[in-house]
């Protein structure tokens, strides 16, 4: 199989990837669905409607928009953490859904994201195992397994642009803030500040202690970030315990690698 497209529906966006006989070869996001783009693919959607509707668009790097029809006639591999987007591929003829029991991690629990396990997976088989796989995206997640392959656990929370925005929608008088790119103070003086002190400090000691804590019971273990807040966190977590931050791998296609995996082995390549 040299060349196809692998589909990640995530909390708040689509995760496209393309590999050819190289590896991954690119990779972008795009929105949801609209509910009258979901009307115009109907039933069993063509490549080149697929096309026109979804990558006609100034998102797309190159030259894509033109030979993406093509890449969707021979094969698209879908994981999914949303499954009303799932729903809408499964009439699609060349479509194959990645499930959590095709990834070969001992000790997956029923209910487990298979974004976490992807990511896990493909973590453990690029540094090896046991490894720590932390991922900041809409929500903050950790996920560790063994040097047996094996799940240990992990954690979940809202991530950082989720705390921002619940904050904002939940209060009556709190704003919606931006990120700042240095530390802001401990103790704030006003609330702009004091609402990016109180999620910055505490996600970042969160973060500290869930990797000290992992180093204890595996000292020997690689830790790899990955997701949409990666870099912003790792920023953070720089300036505050730099010889922790300076030990973390920062991988942004940490999922794709993870399907990658999934594929080639299933695929016999």
């Amino acid at each position: 199989m040299e060349t196809y497209l692998a589909l990640m529906i995530g909390n708040s966006r689509l995760h496209w990837g393309l590999f050819s006989h190289k590896g991954l070869e690119l990779t972008w996001d795009t929105n949801y669905f609209a509910t009258s783009t979901i009307h115009q693919l109907g039933q069993s959607p063509t490549p080149e409607k697929l096309s026109s509707i979804i990558f006609d668009s100034d998102f797309l790097p190159g030259n894509l928009s033109t030979t993406l029809p093509d890449y969707l006639t021979r094969n698209l591999f879908i994981a999914s953490v949303v499954p009303s987007q799932t729903e809408l591929w499964r009439e699609y003829a060349n479509a194959h859904i990645i499930t959590l029991e095709q990834i070969p991690l001992q000790g997956l629990y029923s209910t487990l994201g298979i974004d976490r396990a992807l990511a896990l997976w493909g973590a453990g088989k690029t540094w090896g195992f046991p490894v720590l796989v932390i991922d900041g995206g809409t929500a903050l997640t950790f996920t560790g397994a063994n040097i047996h392959s094996h799940l240990m656990g992990g954690a979940i929370l809202p991530g950082l642009g989720l705390q921002i925005a619940t904050l904002a929608d939940k209060t009556g008088q709190l704003p919606r803030i931006n990120l700042p790119q240095q530390l802001p103070p401990r103790y704030a003086k006003n609330t702009q500040e004091a609402i990016q002190s109180g999620i910055i400090y505490t996600i970042v000691a969160g973060i500290k202690d869930f990797i000290e804590t992992w180093w204890r019971d595996f000292p020997q273990s690689q830790v790899v970030i990955t997701g949409g807040d990666r870099q912003i966190l790792v920023h953070y977590l720089t300036l505050q315990f730099p010889a922790i931050a300076k030990h973390l791998i920062v991988e942004p296609n940490l999922i794709f690698m993870g399907m990658g995996e999934i594929i080639s082995t299933h695929t016999g390549e």
